[in-house]
């Protein structure tokens, strides 16, 4: 019979290889074992979600030291695309993006709704075989008061060699999607993504200057207690986003918490169940969300950790986009929760 400082020895050799394996499950490693190949494919996204995760280390760098360097904060005084006013920091993680990936000899072109047209990288693009999707700052508006801020990303194989520079491959479902996913800044940096296997999540350790696997598997629950929405914009929907609203008010349970920023407000839902939802208004029908670069990317990420994303009528994944900065209404979440939604909008509008 083995004696207790036996005993005690084994299990601490135990625990620490443990520890060790989980310090050494950095993401690239784990896009490989997710796979399970070191063929070209498997290296080429390995070394994609590797890049990606460089620049949310530079962005999230940036971040945590914005209060401290002059011309980080506030508008640059310019317009997007979309119209929207710019924020130096969104103006500064588009450019991250970039210069993370002129170096990566993978990706043409980058598309992000901060620019009017995909960026094109043309020494990559006799090799590059991907498109990067990308909201490079969601809920800027945060940032000035530092409260939590994201980036969502996807990554799609191009089609054809997209000799007009018009990127109408992109124009297709969120089947399409590669890899989706989503950086959070806030009191730690987390990466979470999915390449069709499951959801995880990966810490920024900054003593190792690394992503390392912290939930692998991620499950979101069935259903929810949390409502997340824009209840200021109340007046501005249909009756039946109106009674949709409602219910969740009257119903005994529920909480709202909206903070702003998709990210972080997703990213609470995916570990603690419930809805969020961003409708569209009388004025503007299809929301404010870009499909392209927030909804279908979320809408990959959800449905692999077993929640569902709705417009409302139809599944997120199945829209087609007519144009690059095509927008949608979006419900996510809970499948119960997003059934319940689309239930009591049919309802509403019956």
């Amino acid at each position: 019979m083995a004696d207790a400082a036996s005993v005690d020895s084994a299990s601490y050799v135990v625990t620490q290889e443990r520890s060790l394996d989980r310090d050494c499950t950095t993401l690239g490693r784990h896009v490989l074992q997710q796979l399970q190949s070191f063929g070209s494919d498997a290296q080429d996204l390995s070394a994609l979600m590797n890049r990606i995760a460089l620049a949310g280390k530079l962005i999230a760098r940036h971040l945590s030291r914005s209060g401290l360097m002059e011309d980080a904060l506030g508008f640059t005084g310019s317009t997007n695309v979309q119209g929207e006013a710019v924020k130096k920091m969104d103006l500064y993680a588009n450019d991250v993006f970039i210069s993370v990936f002129k170096q990566s000899g993978l990706v043409c072109r980058l598309a992000s709704e901060e620019m009017e047209r995909p960026y094109y990288i043309p020494e990559n693009c006799p090799i590059g075989r991907y498109t990067l999707l990308y909201d490079p700052i969601d809920g800027s508006s945060n940032i000035d008061i530092d409260l939590n801020v994201g980036s969502i990303f996807a990554i799609r194989q191009q089609e054809g060699n997209d000799e007009t520079g018009e990127a109408a491959d992109l124009l297709q479902s969120g089947h399409k999607q590669l890899a989706a996913g989503y950086i959070l800044y806030g009191p730690s940096t987390m990466l979470v993504y999915s390449i069709g296997r499951g959801v995880h999540a990966f810490t920024l350790d900054p003593s190792l200057g690394e992503f390392i696997l912290s939930h692998e598997n991620l499950k979101i629950p069935p259903s929810g207690k949390l409502y997340s929405v824009n209840e200021g914009n109340f007046g501005q929907w249909e009756p039946a986003t109106q009674a949709c609203i409602q219910y969740f008010r009257e119903v005994g349970g529920y909480s709202s918490r909206y903070s702003g920023a998709l990210v972080a407000d997703l990213h609470r839902i995916l570990f603690q169940g419930g809805v969020f939802l961003y409708p569209g208004t009388r004025q503007k029908p299809q929301g404010k969300l870009r499909l392209l670069y927030e909804a279908a990317p979320l809408a990959f990420l959800i449905e692999q950790a077993g929640g569902q994303a709705s417009d409302g009528q139809k599944p997120i994944m199945d829209l087609i986009p007519d144009r690059l900065h095509a927008r949608s209404p979006l419900i996510i979440g809970s499948s119960e929760e997003v059934n319940r939604v689309e239930s009591l909008l049919q309802r509403g509008s019956g």
